[in-house]
């Protein structure tokens, strides 16, 4: 009778890869928030962490990576909380409430990043460009979700603007929480604004989008 050992080895192995992806990470955001992205190298971060330059690129291909560790998260957030949405729920209430759980959870994917990590991603060129880009694929992969939900094409005008729409109300509070955590705001105090600002931001989106995708 065939017996199935190795799974417990197989247990450890992923659990010793998590703890070095982390411990690579950790290391990486103190030397970044200490001297700089951009004056930070692999070479440094391999030394901090105890471990050979290439298995820092094994883990994180991109410098970017390691500062920007939960990239998928953020970009797929959108269009996930389409895809969840309740029975009867629209497009834009689904992802008010998402947003407003965000906040009151104060997401680090929402922006709630800490002052320190703020000003490095502020301080960095190549980090606020690739901040950008994950912003433009956010609205790009909740545009293809609203294409999907609909029986649209991905280019449908009413899809594109509506991504559109939605997709720079959440970069406009992306960025208001990140002005507020570098101006030291406490992030307490920021929920109690963002959470106001989100309202009046969705609510003028309303007319428009009320019934939009309404499942």
């Amino acid at each position: 009778m065939a017996t199935h050992a190795p799974a417990p080895a197989a247990g450890l192995r992923e659990t010793k890869k998590h703890e070095t992806r982390q411990l690579i990470s950790d290391h990486a955001t103190r030397l970044f928030i200490a001297q700089g992205f951009e004056q930070t190298t692999i070479a440094e971060i391999a030394a901090a962490a105890r471990v050979a330059k290439k298995t820092v690129t094994n883990y994180f291909p991109r410098k970017e990576d390691l500062a920007l560790d939960h990239q998928e998260q953020f970009a797929a957030s959108l269009a996930d909380a389409v895809a969840a949405r309740r029975p009867g729920e629209s497009v834009l209430a689904a992802l008010r409430r998402v947003f407003a759980d965000a906040v009151a959870a104060q997401d680090p994917v929402a922006g709630f990043s800490g002052r320190e990590f703020a000003h490095m991603i502020a301080d960095s060129p190549t980090l606020s460009a690739c901040l950008r880009g994950l912003h433009d694929q956010r609205e790009h992969r909740l545009a293809r979700a609203l294409a999907d939900i609909t029986a649209a094409q991905p280019d449908d005008i009413t899809v594109q603007t509506a991504a559109a729409l939605l997709g720079a109300v959440h970069r406009m509070l992306f960025h208001r929480i990140q002005t507020l955590t570098l101006a030291g705001h406490p992030d307490d105090q920021i929920a109690q604004t963002i959470a106001a600002d989100a309202t009046q931001a969705f609510d003028l989106l309303e007319p428009a989008l009320s019934g939009y995708g309404a499942a």
